[in-house]
């Protein structure tokens, strides 16, 4: 009886280590799900496990067209292009051009097809590895999505920016077409020949020809659906985000990538299915959701992330080695066994959560909570707006949570809804697009949510004030400064900011308007650097090819306007004056050493400040303005030992 007990205990031992080696990623999916709801009262709400179905939407659907390549041994960079050039199409031709919506859709998809068929013809018949054939398309993509935008986001069709919105007030369409195109996904990879053809392909390519597979036919197909996958996850990101954003789903390739790997595929072909690739989206979504509620920085974040992409790689390498069943094609007699094996998981999944929730019963802070979502922590200027709002936070007793978003206006997005599921007592943003934060911020209005935008206004969508510089009449103060500079006539070079942004048109206006005074004054060439120091380094040098006898820059910010001394060398400071806009430190410096000739400067650390405090008095309903405006002041080298900021 002993010797029984003892050898069914270990059947049950190697069985649970064969259950859990099978399905090593809805593990930690488990496991994050668990500790999440352990570490933040506010993850397991109805609120925000929605938002995580949405934040995992687009890079879901885009690595079920990614798993469709992995399993045949090939690898798809160009999808984030793809699907950003998708929306593009789409909202181009209807608002533009008046193609109707439908037909418009149907051109947007076409696109995406097109683009992996010629992923998969240069693959195929050109012989290209497929990791440069779609990195030639990813800038590819990129490009002819800024070309026809004219690097500026195009608004989206009313009718198709209903993708974004909610069924019966709660359900997320973007969800939706998620489960849907899932579906389709498991279906062709399980039911049909080309999903067979897959990973035929990927376990032997040499034997699946020899067997009389036409691999070429099949690869075509394979990345025009990829590509199909692509078209969808673009028109699903821009209704979110109601405009089509040039430079959207950038860098997104690499997340659908290490869903699909987290997922239980591997990158040398053969194995991979639907619901991996869908449990691996969820592993990031979560992961982004439940650091962002956490006040995890987004740097910390990325690293994270990172880490669990390798694991999740070492983790598939354990798996082969105690010989863990492999998802090979037309897999289907373990699928009742898998379905028991996912009610299982359920079952105990919302068992354990239900414990950990006990954890956060009256754990409510008596302090107001107050969201700050940045653009970027990567440019000085917005690290001072950070500062100033911590200090006033601190001072006031307002717990301040900050995130980054990158410069990317769909993780912006993101982050304001887990702000609004966090029922937080105000919003500060700083938008990464005016038109893309609008969604957002109506939903946060919709629940009750004050939003207070800082330096960049929000379109179409109610504030309850714009904390911002006056950035037309800055710029009007740069334009003037630069041609009384050079007496009144010279040629000069602008170099803009990041397409949509109003800070980037508000400025430029500026610039147009203060120059109309001084008709002496020729600008040669104006090309956006993107607020970004390397950018402007490169843009400058590009232009001082063309334009070797330019004699003054204007600069939207002084990162661009650092890159730009740098391109000019010797120059700055002397035969070229150099102006830029912000006041940051590093500007002043640049202003006090004499190579930038004067900085526009702004107040970053006042923005920050009046932001957290107006935002405050809008929790506490109190009055507030609907626009406050820093004034700005030319600081040269006359003045900047004055000058604090």
């Amino acid at each position: 009886m002993a010797t029984d007990t003892l050898k069914n205990s270990s059947t049950g031992a190697a069985g649970v280590r064969r259950l859990l080696l099978d399905n090593g990623a809805l593990t930690a999916l488990i496991v994050l799900v668990i500790a999440m709801s352990a570490l933040s009262g506010d993850f397991l709400t109805t609120d925000n496990l929605l938002n995580v179905g949405v934040q995992a939407a687009v890079t879901a659907i885009l690595a079920f067209g990614a798993t469709f390549v992995i399993v045949s041994a090939g690898i798809d960079l160009s999808v984030g292009s793809v699907a950003a050039l998708s929306a593009t199409v789409l909202a181009w031709s209807a608002t533009s051009h008046g193609v109707p919506v439908f037909l418009a859709v149907v051109l947007a998809v076409a696109t995406g097809i097109v683009a992996g068929l010629v992923n998969g013809f240069l693959i195929a018949y050109g012989k290209l590895p497929s990791f440069i054939a779609t990195l030639a398309m990813l800038s590819v993509g990129r490009g002819l999505a800024l070309v026809i935008s004219g690097g500026s986001p195009i608004a989206f069709p009313d009718s198709v920016s209903h993708l974004g919105d909610t069924l019966g007030g709660w359900l997320p369409v973007p969800v939706l077409v998620m489960i849907l195109m899932g579906l389709i996904a498991a279906f062709v990879l399980g039911r049909t020949y080309i999903g067979r053809s897959m990973y035929a392909i990927g376990g032997n390519e040499e034997a699946a020809r020899l067997s009389g597979l036409r691999v070429n036919r099949q690869k075509l197909a394979i990345y025009a659906l990829s590509g199909l996958f692509a078209a969808v996850a673009g028109i699903v990101l821009a209704a979110r985000l109601s405009s089509a954003q040039p430079q959207a789903a950038n860098g997104y390739e690499l997340d659908a990538i290490a869903a699909v790997v987290i997922g239980g595929a591997s990158l040398a072909g053969g194995t991979g299915k639907a619901s991996g690739t869908l449990i691996g989206a969820l592993i990031l979504a979560v992961l982004r959701n439940g650091l962002n509620l956490l006040n995890v920085s987004a740097f910390w974040q990325q690293v994270v992330i990172g880490v669990v992409i390798a694991l999740a790689v070492l983790l598939d390498t354990v798996r082969r080695k105690a010989g863990a069943t492999p998802v090979a094609a037309g897999a289907s007699g373990g699928k009742g066994k898998q379905a028991g094996t996912y009610a299982l998981a359920a079952v105990v999944t919302v068992a354990l959560v239900a414990a950990t929730s006990l954890l956060h019963t009256g754990s409510a802070s008596g302090k107001p909570k107050i969201g700050l979502s940045l653009s970027t922590l990567n440019n000085p200027f917005f690290v001072q707006i950070r500062a100033g709002a911590q200090a006033e936070a601190k001072k006031q007793g307002v717990d301040l949570t900050v995130t980054d978003a990158q410069n990317d206006a769909s993780q912006q997005a993101n982050q304001l809804q887990n702000f609004t599921s966090s029922g937080l007592g105000a919003i500060i943003v700083n938008p990464v697009d005016s038109d893309a934060a609008s969604n957002s911020v109506k939903s946060a209005d919709k629940a009750g949510i004050p939003v207070v935008a800082v330096d960049r206004g929000v379109n179409n969508a109610t504030t309850a004030t714009l904390v911002a510089s006056d950035n037309v009449a800055g710029g009007e103060l740069a334009a003037k400064t630069i041609a009384e500079k050079l007496g009144g006539h010279g040629k000069i070079v602008i170099l803009q900011g990041q397409a949509g942004t109003s800070a980037a048109r508000e400025r430029a206006q500026g610039f147009a308007d203060g120059l109309k005074a001084y008709p002496g004054i020729q600008v040669v060439a104006q090309q956006p650097a993107d607020f970004d120091r390397t950018k402007g380094l490169d843009v400058m040098s590009n232009l001082l090819q063309a334009h070797p006898d330019v004699q003054g820059v204007i600069a939207a910010n002084d990162e661009m306007a650092l890159g730009a001394i740098k391109a000019l060398g010797s120059k700055a400071g002397s035969s070229v004056p150099v102006v830029g806009f912000d006041g940051t430190p590093d500007g002043l410096t640049a202003v006090k050493n004499g190579t930038l000739y004067a900085s526009v400067a702004q107040q970053p650390s006042q923005l920050g400040k009046i932001a957290v405090d107006n935002a405050l008095k809008a929790v506490k309903d109190q009055k507030i303005p609907s626009a406050i405006k820093v004034p700005v002041k030319v600081v040269t080298k006359d003045n900047v030992a004055g000058f604090t900021g």
